[in-house]
């Protein structure tokens, strides 16, 4: 049996935002209780002159002045709309027991939050931390690297956040952790945007469009997937009772959204699974 290397693995996609993945790193890094058991991959587009340049001058250096383990690979430029690939690629390059979504305008805040997330090392659930307004959704997901052996990806889609997070809801198994992350999005801040923010293309709100997060195959791969999920689970001997009285309309597959969402900011939820 392989036993990981790192307990977590930290993925952050980054373009021209120097000082934002600057903070980022290291918020994780100051704040943790045992740096030395985490991975970080850094993503960068082969075009990006600003980051790779504040990388390799100044950052690099920081990193390993500290002993801290990190791979770095570069793109071609895939853009948002193409943002899971990043997490995707970067994902092969993990040996640990968690995966951990993070962005560069995102910031840690929590100290020893490392240790809230290992204490859940070897339950199959989808840790979701607090974040802007407390969206039901693991904005910054964290989740078992073996449920990304399952696929050989992150997510299919563009929307990691809201793919992974509707997969759980619909298994019952989002668990809300006591970590407190803060996303400096402009538009979440009253900001203006940078570059990297301003040309994002969304694909979400035009269901007709064939990449839509809520377009119908879509939705039908989406379920397709969470029944590859359910198995896993039911191979582990887990217990999948919600599920499957959601595929037999005996439940509301979005309970403990709702429960989640305290702030009613979910107005499009994808098609049920029944």
């Amino acid at each position: 049996m392989h036993l990981p290397e790192f307990k977590i693995a930290v993925l952050i996609p980054t373009r021209a935002r120097p000082m934002g993945l600057h903070t980022a790193i290291f918020s994780l890094f100051d704040l943790a209780a045992e740096p030395n058991t985490i991975q970080l991959l850094l993503g960068f587009d082969r075009d990006d002159a600003i980051g790779l340049t504040y990388f390799q001058e100044t950052l690099q250096p920081q990193l390993d002045d500290r002993e801290i383990n990190y791979t770095v690979l570069t793109f071609d430029r895939m853009g948002y709309i193409g943002i899971n690939n990043y997490y995707n690629k970067l994902a092969t390059h993990t040996d640990s027991d968690w995966l951990f979504a993070f962005n560069d305008d995102a910031c840690m805040t929590t100290k020893n939050w490392d240790i809230e997330i290992t204490q859940h090392t070897g339950q199959f659930n989808l840790l979701k931390v607090h974040t802007h307004n407390e969206h039901p959704y693991s904005i910054f997901p964290i989740w078992p690297r073996s449920w990304y052996n399952l696929f050989g990806h992150c997510s299919r889609h563009q929307m990691i956040d809201a793919e992974l997070s509707q997969i759980a809801y619909l298994l019952d198994i989002v668990k809300i952790v006591d970590i407190a992350v803060t996303h400096a999005r402009p538009d979440l801040n009253q900001g203006a945007g940078d570059a990297t923010h301003n040309e994002r293309v969304l694909l979400e709100g035009n269901p007709a469009h064939p990449q839509d997060f809520h377009n119908f195959q879509v939705v039908q791969q989406r379920l397709i997937d969470n029944e590859t999920v359910a198995a896993h689970m039911e191979n582990l001997g887990l217990d999948t009772t919600f599920y499957r009285n959601v595929l037999a309309g005996k439940q509301d597959p979005w309970q403990q959204l709702k429960v989640n969402d305290v702030h009613n900011q979910m107005t499009q939820i994808a098609a049920s699974s029944s």
